[in-house]
């Protein structure tokens, strides 16, 4: 919520981290710890099922993401219970649980709790972090200093990723997400792009980047705008959002534009349940007819892919890829994320979406140039 309101103090949420686990630690149950937490932190989610005329699953959709995290924090907690130094293994299971993601949505990270703390916040860090919870609720009060002892080992050694050599020009857009679809909005989408594009080059940036599907269409079925787009490229390299279909296959891509030449990067990481059905082929072909009008899962690139402008190289990443650490393990310093937040707002989704990619950009020591349709542009970390 700090972030949410752009307020950050670390001794103020040093301490909160602080009591937030003393107390899940110390709960003599888990469910509703689970619930609440699962609750809390993806309440959004459902927020997308407003554009398929599905809006009666909010809440569904709500109470079952909270039941599946109460389910898990039960079970681990009633094996713990039965365990000598309970306490000491409800910690443990704090540090497994975030290596736990269920459908494969990889979002619950609790030690983003330490982001903004004096405490780093790698998984050997948050470990001792939650021993000395663990001890700090577990040993009697003329030793509780000692608990102490692994929490100064964790303070922040800040780290600066280097910046790319380049003006980077992030653009932000307003569409909203019943109107980024509209055919009888689509003109004036196209306009804004190109408007966006030509003031980047009035500010001689040598590179302007649109968020994620800023071109609603088959980009490569559209000569007309591919062609504009290739004009000004010979002026500066453009980065855009824009669908493609290939060979019967419809993928979710980054257009590169550069000296009167293109190409097209597919996303590798696919959003559970909103691009693919994490479900095996038959269940997944039902729940698209119920629930999405038979469409077809996006079809996703083998790996990571880089491409270079201007002697930089940068690592391609839409959206939800971008909080993933698979994105994080190329060679490239930098990375260019373009994202659409507009299917879950009014939330702190893109709040959330910013702290794991400042997470797993500090981890990796890598720079973010992240540009978006509604919602906060940034460089992180």
């Amino acid at each position: 919520m700090a972030d949410f309101f752009g307020w950050h103090n670390q001794a103020i949420e040093s301490a909160s981290a602080i009591v937030g686990f003393y107390l899940l630690v110390t709960l003599p149950r888990g469910f509703w710890a689970g619930f609440f937490l699962g609750l809390f932190w993806f309440w959004w989610i459902g927020l997308s099922f407003r554009y398929y005329d599905l809006a009666w699953m909010i809440p569904l959709v709500i109470l079952f993401v909270a039941s599946v995290y109460g389910a898990i924090f039960e079970l681990f907690y009633a094996i713990a219970a039965k365990l000598p130094y309970s306490l000491l293994f409800r910690a443990l299971f704090l540090w497994i649980v975030s290596f736990i993601h269920p459908f494969g949505f990889n979002w619950f990270i609790p030690e983003l709790a330490l982001l903004h703390s004096y405490f780093f916040y790698d998984k050997l860090s948050f470990a001792l972090f939650l021993l000395g919870v663990a001890l700090l609720a577990l040993l009697p009060l003329r030793l509780k200093t000692l608990a102490l002892l692994p929490l100064l080992f964790i303070l922040q050694k800040p780290s600066s990723p280097p910046y790319a050599p380049l003006k980077i020009e992030l653009i932000t857009t307003h569409i909203p997400q019943d109107k980024k679809w509209d055919k009888g909005y689509l003109h004036t989408i196209i306009e804004e792009n190109f408007q966006a594009i030509r003031k980047a080059i009035d500010k001689r940036a040598d590179i302007a980047v649109l968020p994620e599907s800023a071109f609603p269409l088959f980009l490569n079925e559209n000569p007309d705008i591919l062609s504009s787009l290739l004009d000004m490229s010979h002026s500066i390299a453009i980065v855009t959002g824009g669908l493609q279909y290939s060979e019967g296959k419809i993928y979710n891509s980054t257009y590169v534009f550069d000296k009167g030449r293109y190409i097209i990067l597919n996303k590798v990481v696919l959003v559970p349940f909103g691009e693919e059905i994490p479900l095996p082929r038959p269940l997944a072909k039902i729940v698209n007819r119920l629930f999405f009008g038979g469409a077809e899962d996006y079809d996703h690139a083998k790996s990571p892919q880089t491409y270079t402008i201007k002697g930089s190289s940068f690592t391609n990443a839409i959206c939800y890829e971008a909080t993933h650490p698979l994105i994080y393990q190329t060679s490239t310093p930098y990375i260019i994320a373009i994202s659409n937040n507009a299917w879950f707002l009014p939330s702190y989704e893109p709040n959330l979406q910013n702290l794991i990619i400042k997470y797993y950009a500090t981890m990796h020591n890598k720079r973010v140039y992240h540009a978006t349709n509604i919602a906060k542009t940034e460089v992180l970390p």
